[in-house]
């Protein structure tokens, strides 16, 4: 049968990189004012109206009415070491090409965060931000096309939202995350063995040319989020955030060009070449999360900061393409659900991911009435199986750390944060294979293996009024 496609799709307001920031594809990159302490403690920590994204019951602890807008931009150096880089064809031939280049591109991330103070009880906020993101695009001569090549997705969510407090230091906050998403996700497509069946039939024409998958797809979805804040004491307060999952249905067209099919004439076997289109759907999972915090004023200008999120990543068990038409042109015509196990499909991933934890702890130092100086560390834990990664996503736990400043002119109202961190990798291993939808190898030599070598830096601006 001939072979179709393995599909990721993600989100981004500027497509990210493929090693996202975060676990899975969520993106860390919100604030600069959190991002100098690595997020620590951001659920318990409302310095700005970007508290709208990390805890919308923060809003009740800003004065007036605030303004917050930046960008943060995200730099991953990922490329796979060439020596340990090799692919079979599903024929079993070997794979001739590159190490496919730096394939993660650099991302721009812009925010916009407002509230505004309706009264003594009552606040209200609004945001646009990118919450999730991946994006990759490996050259043409990838040894590894057969499995990857471009991966370019986009999203952006609209946060409105309410706080309302007690006036004794307690508070709780509602968002809603109106999400649009759109992707398109493309690889070459291995007619090898189409061309080992052909030539069995008496074919004995040249050597069949790749082809080339394309799909795209968008959609709009809604989560919901919860907060609340606890003032202990004047030094010591915690923070709670919660939000919803939801299930984004990508909905496009995809196209497979340069499809091999046989017509019996008066010489015998020939190949005809053709391109397929068809209506199809990527269902793509969000998962639900957790974040607790706390801060803790230890000195009049020591501040200790501490967090941790958990998020549901195992709703995240596959990823598949399915055709939205009767009898479609790629699903029918070139043997999809066969190859898959379940009718209608025209690609499957086993992706199989798994919850994860995501901890972190920052300090700031208020150097003066003007200036503070900030630190964080966080560990994050990867959603990826490492029986499952794929070129797509040569992901696995990492580190961040960051170093940021701030200062606040106390006459205007305006301050401005600026923020660094690095990203620390390990070597990751890929071993990506073939399976059915019941997670069973697929019985052709189709295979990619390879270590990737990641390393990445990122840096955020960011300018806040209160008015």
């Amino acid at each position: 049968m001939y072979k179709t496609t393995r599909y990721l799709v993600s989100a981004a307001l500027i497509s990210a990189p493929v090693v996202a920031s975060a676990g899975g594809f969520s993106l860390n990159e919100q604030s600069a004012s959190a991002m100098g302490v690595a997020n620590a403690g951001a659920a318990a920590n409302p310095e700005n109206a970007t508290t709208v994204f990390f805890n919308p019951a923060g809003m009740s602890q800003l004065e007036g009415n605030n303004l917050s807008f930046g960008a943060a931009i995200l730099n991953i150096d990922a490329e796979l070491d060439r020596p340990t880089g090799s692919a079979t064809g599903a024929a079993g031939a070997p794979v001739d090409g590159s190490s496919g280049g730096d394939f993660a591109p650099l991302a721009v991330l812009p925010n916009l965060y407002m509230t505004y103070e309706v009264n003594d009880s009552v606040d209200v906020g609004f945001g646009i931000h990118a919450p999730y993101g991946l994006s990759a695009d490996y050259d043409n001569d990838f040894v590894g096309r057969y499995f990857a090549d471009k991966t370019e997705l986009t999203a952006i969510a609209f946060t409105p939202s309410i706080a309302l407090n007690d006036g004794n230091g307690f508070s709780m906050g509602f968002g809603a995350n109106l999400i649009y998403a759109e992707g398109r996700l493309s690889k070459f497509q291995d007619y090898s063995q189409n061309y080992q069946q052909a030539q069995a039939s008496g074919y004995g024409g040249p050597a069949f040319e790749e082809g080339y998958f394309d799909v795209e797809g968008d959609d709009i979805a809604m989560t919901f989020t919860f907060g609340l804040l606890w003032e202990v004491s004047d030094r010591t307060q915690f923070g709670l955030t919660a939000q919803t999952g939801t299930e984004l249905e990508l909905e496009g067209e995809a196209t497979l060009t340069n499809v091999p099919v046989p017509q019996i004439g008066a010489g015998g076997l020939n190949m005809a070449f053709t391109n397929l289109e068809e209506d199809a759907r990527v269902p793509l999972e969000i998962p639900e999360s957790i974040s607790v915090g706390a801060r803790h004023q230890l000195t009049d200008s020591v501040t200790l900061l501490a967090g941790a999120t958990w998020a549901k990543w195992s709703r995240f068990v596959a990823l598949d393409i399915e055709s939205r038409e009767q009898n479609g042109a790629i699903s029918s015509g070139v043997g999809a659900q066969d190859k898959y196990g379940r009718p209608g499909m025209i690609g499957h991933v086993s992706e199989n991911w798994n919850d994860t934890w995501q901890a972190n702890v920052g300090v700031i130092w208020q150097a003066s009435p003007a200036w503070a100086f900030k630190a964080g560390y966080a560990y994050d834990q990867t959603p990826v199986d490492e029986h499952y990664r794929t070129a797509r996503i040569p992901s696995d736990d990492r580190q961040w750390l960051t170093l940021g400043t701030q200062y606040a002119d106390a006459g205007s109202g305006w301050t401005v944060d600026v923020a660094a961190g690095v990203l620390l990798f390990d070597d990751v291993d890929v071993d990506e294979r073939e399976y059915t939808v019941d997670d069973e190898p697929i019985a052709n030599a189709a295979r990619f293996q390879g270590t990737y070598e990641l390393d990445a830096w990122g840096a955020s601006v960011q300018v806040s009024k209160q008015f």
